[in-house]
């Protein structure tokens, strides 16, 4: 029923564990090969590609599913829907920022300070194009490719690239003065497909294994048992996703008490728990949290 189409590269090993852990496993004959296999009757075709070109593809209707940058998204112009932004790896968990920067030393304090004809070089010369046209600069955008913030001054005036933190920038004598485009990284579909019933269905099935297998990621279920008399303390210090499932236990003055909670806080949470009256606790590990 849907083509899917998966980024190769950076995101690629990731992507594969995201699959893998949303009951979802992409099968290839090697780690090299662009084609793959699910076993599952929503997905007939898989193919693994640069993430630069999967907007444009499913644009096209090449494939009906994709997973992509926004950057890559807004770059090609390419008509898609987003399903819904995936934070899965530590390249996705924070956005990637794509920014104006100019020498440290330069007088301009904003890309409105910077004169027309100014050289600017990108890896996002479409995006960077529009930005300038809307502020009314004309500006000579040179498409680079790789190592683009060496080219200043000596090549060009000012370039356009991604960041975190801004580090990497700075340490090459770069100072940011404006940010074009925060990119997450999205699940995103073909118009057409989504018009389709049945593809919008399984579209959304997908959606939900993915995000519910997310959400689980640095949590944990804990169930407990506790005497009437400690059952407010115990509640007190559970810090849970939602209101805690509290159950009577058969024959006796005692509850059951279940909760899901971050896993960072679990080695402390225990402790606390049983100095609060809690017997019977068990941690155990959550493959899904579909809401």
């Amino acid at each position: 029923m849907l083509r899917l189409v998966l980024p190769k590269g950076s995101l690629e090993r990731a992507t594969m564990e995201l699959f893998e852990a949303a009951d979802l496993p992409v099968r290839r004959a090697s780690a090299v090969d662009y084609r793959g296999t699910v076993d599952d009757p929503r997905v007939v075709d898989v193919r693994i590609l640069r993430p630069q070109e999967i907007p444009r593809y499913v644009a096209e209707g090449l494939f009906d599913v994709g997973i992509t940058g926004r950057d890559w998204i807004e770059e090609t112009g390419a008509d898609v829907v987003t399903l819904g932004e995936l934070h899965y790896s530590k390249a996705t968990a924070r956005p990637i920022n794509v920014v104006l920067a100019v020498q440290e030393e330069s007088p301009f304090q904003s890309a409105r300070d910077l004169p027309s004809g100014v050289r600017v070089s990108t890896e996002y010369p479409e995006l960077t194009r529009r930005y300038f046209e809307k502020l009314g600069i004309e500006a000579d955008v040179r498409l680079s490719y790789g190592a683009t913030e060496a080219k200043v001054p000596d090549i060009v005036d000012a370039v356009v690239e991604i960041t975190e933190t801004g580090r990497a920038l700075k340490a090459a004598g770069l100072r940011i003065v404006d940010t074009l485009l925060v990119s997450y990284t999205e699940l995103i579909a073909n118009p057409l497909a989504c018009q389709d019933p049945a593809k919008r269905h399984a579209m959304g099935q997908i959606h939900t294994l993915l995000q519910g297998t997310l959400e689980a990621r640095g949590r944990v279920l804990v169930k407990l048992n506790v005497a009437e008399d400690d059952l407010d303390r115990v509640i007190e210090i559970l810090p849970s996703l939602r209101s805690p499932t509290v159950s009577k236990l058969f024959r006796g003055d005692a509850y059951a008490v279940e909760t899901v909670v971050p896993k960072g806080r679990i080695n402390t949470l225990i402790p606390a728990l049983k100095d609060a009256g809690a017997t019977d606790i068990v941690e155990l590990a959550i493959a899904k949290i579909v809401h």
